[in-house]
């Protein structure tokens, strides 16, 4: 403790317990004649404290060894400790890092309340990263039904942003002929992007989006990245892309045709969707629900009267058709 803060703390003992300075500094360990000297205020002590000041306001992440830099720069003449000292004493200090505001997906059901009932009412999207032998990365996107648990889509790519999600989306709404009632997903970049709300918006699907650092509001597509990432990415080493992707794809259908689930009666997940489908029909389709299949992505509605059931087929001259899976 320095003599300064020992000076007051003896001030202190003498004002609220009313010993005497004597004791107050056997107390303190301050020397009495310490105690009784004057304190030398330097006359251009008020101006070297202004001029911390404002070098502390301009430049917030400096600390005190650069701010003496700089007093040196700007012609003071002074030790580092007295810069140390006034730097302490007018309580400047480099504040703590605050992490960037996150753009926040907006939802139409809270997700903690969202539970799926049938086939297509909830898709759960995510996204799971590896690396081949060279060491780069590769992203899959996983797109889970959280009623039959079937691995819909687990596209594997070197990247993948908003666009390639929306045209993924796109692709899995032609291949079952309709749109899911709700989407639930996390606040990542590629998934509060306008892209894909205005998917959204067209295919009149609801969004559910889980509260940040809470992965547990989203457990299907978490549960089963934990699969895949036990059952395949933590045992085989991909040498290149191409070999990802085709190992990718036949554990998707190994998955979904052949793996037992627990939660579904120890049957595999394309199995107990087609036995619920027997016993209680087709799913509630987009024209009962009123919702017209309109895609931001450039995809149309096939006429009915040649093919049964409403599905989407891609249009030519939307600039999202000609991109090409590298």
């Amino acid at each position: 403790m320095s003599p300064s803060r020992r000076r007051q703390a003896v001030l202190m003992l003498k004002d609220r317990l009313g010993v005497s300075e004597r004791r107050a500094c056997l107390i303190a360990g301050q020397h009495r004649s310490t105690q009784r000297r004057e304190a030398c205020v330097a006359t251009d002590d008020a101006a070297l404290r202004a001029a911390l000041r404002e070098l502390s306001r301009k430049r917030p992440r400096w600390g005190y060894r650069r701010a003496h830099a700089q007093l040196l720069e700007d012609g003071w003449v002074l030790n580092r400790k007295r810069t140390q000292r006034l730097w302490r004493e007018e309580g400047l200090r480099v504040p703590q890092r605050r992490r960037k505001r996150q753009r926040l997906g907006e939802s139409t059901v809270p997700a903690s309340r969202l539970r799926a009932e049938r086939p297509d009412q909830v898709w759960a999207l995510d996204f799971q990263y590896d690396q081949t032998a060279d060491g780069r990365i590769v992203k899959l996107l996983h797109v889970v039904d959280e009623f039959t648990r079937e691995a819909l889509e687990m596209k594997c790519e070197r990247r993948i942003d908003a666009d390639a999600t929306v045209v993924t989306l796109d692709r899995l709404v032609a291949v079952r002929g309709c749109a899911p009632e709700f989407i639930r997903c996390d606040n990542g970049p590629e998934l509060t992007a306008n892209a894909l709300r205005d998917w959204c918006r067209f295919s009149h699907t609801a969004t559910a989006y889980i509260e940040p650092g809470s992965p547990w509001q989203n457990p299907f597509v978490e549960s089963f990245g934990s699969k895949v990432r036990d059952e395949l990415l933590a045992v085989e080493l991909f040498s290149c892309l191409t070999e990802a992707k085709v190992m990718v794809a036949d554990w998707r259908d190994d998955y979904n045709e052949h793996r037992p689930h627990s939660s579904l009666g120890m049957k595999s997940p394309a199995r107990f969707a087609r036995a619920w489908r027997q016993s209680n029909g087709p799913p509630v389709d987009q024209a009962a629900r009123g919702v017209s299949l309109r895609s931001p992505s450039g995809l149309t509605a096939r006429d009915t009267t040649e093919t049964p059931g409403t599905t989407l087929q891609p249009n030519p001259d939307h600039r999202l058709s000609h991109q090409v899976d590298r």
